[in-house]
């Protein structure tokens, strides 16, 4: 309940205040958590450790570790606006790259699936999109708290975002892609426990299989997509090279090719964005990972 009442907060603190002051406001508020919570905060250095390769006397700085916190922070606020998204907003604050791409992959007529990863504002990059003239549907988290589930339901709605819950995605998935539509999934973190062990920055771990299943079985072309926030809190949008299915190869070799086709352009922007990417939990002691010091 408590959760509730601060994210309703935060959409009238949001919408009622100018946007520089909103960022301002949370980062501020994201530097008091970042104190709070200590166990959070190791997660985020050693998390970001491991994207930049770096040694334990090598180390990611508790500063740029911070930054995680204010640009989720800002994220949060970006959410909470959508209502005041519109073509001016797109003018003012969004670059889009690469939307040739994109075109392309429609133009084969079999579904496109704009994968992205939980890095920069991939909720507003979805809104961005629906509001250009690309309608999409997103395959989203089923909150346990059924009026926060609502809240983020009728926000995803409001910037024209189409979610699908999980427990309804495979049915809902196929119908979107036989009908030439453009759907959204992330493909950093596997909460299904049914994942593909992929390598992810040299660790061994699940990550989801579902972007690879339906581009093989349905042929619909994956567009790497990414909404990442520029210094000057504009963004710019990039719609990445697309990848295309093997029908060539069986269901489990195209699938295993394409998961690790994928992984490696997600991997590509942590890296140039790492303080945009929002892990708060240790991705690599999830879902039965192997460490190279375990592999027997």
């Amino acid at each position: 309940m408590i959760l509730y009442i601060l994210y309703r907060l935060g959409v009238f603190l949001a919408m009622s205040l100018p946007l520089r002051f909103s960022y301002g406001t949370a980062a501020a508020l994201a530097d008091i958590v970042y104190v709070i919570l200590k166990k959070d905060r190791n997660i985020v250095i050693g998390n970001m450790n491991i994207v930049m390769g770096l040694s334990a006397n090598n180390a990611t700085s508790p500063k740029a570790a911070r930054y995680v916190f204010r640009n989720f922070a800002k994220y949060l606020v970006d959410f909470f606006r959508f209502a005041k998204i519109d073509n001016e907003y797109i003018k003012k604050y969004v670059k889009i790259v690469g939307l040739e791409n994109l075109n392309e992959a429609i133009s084969r007529g079999k579904g496109t699936i704009a994968l992205s990863a939980h890095i920069g504002n991939w909720e507003l990059g979805a809104a961005i999109l629906s509001l250009a003239g690309y309608p999409i549907n997103a395959v989203v988290l089923t909150h346990r708290n059924k009026r926060i589930n609502d809240f983020f339901r009728r926000q995803r709605l409001v910037g024209n975002v189409v979610p699908i819950e999980i427990g309804m995605a495979l049915k809902e998935c196929f119908r979107v892609l036989k009908s030439n539509g453009l759907l959204a999934l992330l493909g950093d973190r596997d909460f299904t426990k049914n994942g593909i062990k992929t390598e992810f920055f040299g660790i061994t771990t699940l990550i989801p299989r579902g972007p690879s299943v339906f581009s093989y079985r349905i042929g619909s072309t994956i567009v790497p997509t990414f909404m990442v926030r520029n210094e000057d809190d504009t963004f710019t949008l990039f719609l990445d090279r697309p990848i295309y299915p093997d029908v060539s190869l069986d269901e489990e070799r195209a699938v295993k090719y394409l998961t690790e086709e994928c992984v490696r352009v997600i991997e590509s922007y942590i890296r140039r964005y790492p303080s945009q990417w929002y892990a708060f939990k240790d991705v690599w002691s999830n879902n039965e990972i192997l460490r190279p010091d375990t592999i027997v």
